[in-house]
């Protein structure tokens, strides 16, 4: 089953909690993206529901596998494309605001050209972002 933008969003929101704080809940999310907490329970209901998630008694959610690799792509894609644009120029809000556009339209194809264009001529653009 394909996943929608804002599902890629939400599934890279919980990473990066995650990695921030080792725990995530819904709240969490909802500050993250500043989401509705209505907005975000239904997400997640969804997100569970299409094996993407996991969510325990204690409610903290927890990526499922297949919820892990669309994350660490999309996590991957927006770090990548925000420093390859800051690199060139581009102002870093800008540069953020632009590769959350990208990460989700460029194709696996297209994104794996232009890490390998730019290989050895720049930088590591996998920085974290926020």
């Amino acid at each position: 089953m394909a996943i929608h933008e804002s599902g890629e969003d939400y599934l890279e929101a919980i990473l990066m909690i995650k990695k921030r704080n080792g725990n995530v809940r819904s709240i969490d999310i909802a500050h993250e993206l500043s989401f509705s907490k209505p907005s975000v329970s239904v997400a997640m209901k969804n997100l569970k529901a299409s094996n993407y998630i996991t969510i325990d008694e204690n409610g903290f959610i927890n990526l499922t596998e297949t919820g892990q690799e669309i994350a660490d792509k999309i996590y991957e894609r927006h770090t990548f494309l925000t420093g390859w644009l800051t690199s060139i120029g581009v102002d870093p809000k800008v540069a953020a605001e632009d590769a959350c556009k990208m990460e989700h339209a460029i194709s696996a194809e297209s994104f794996a050209a232009i890490k390998k264009s730019i290989a050895g001529t720049h930088e590591n653009y996998s920085n974290p972002r926020k």
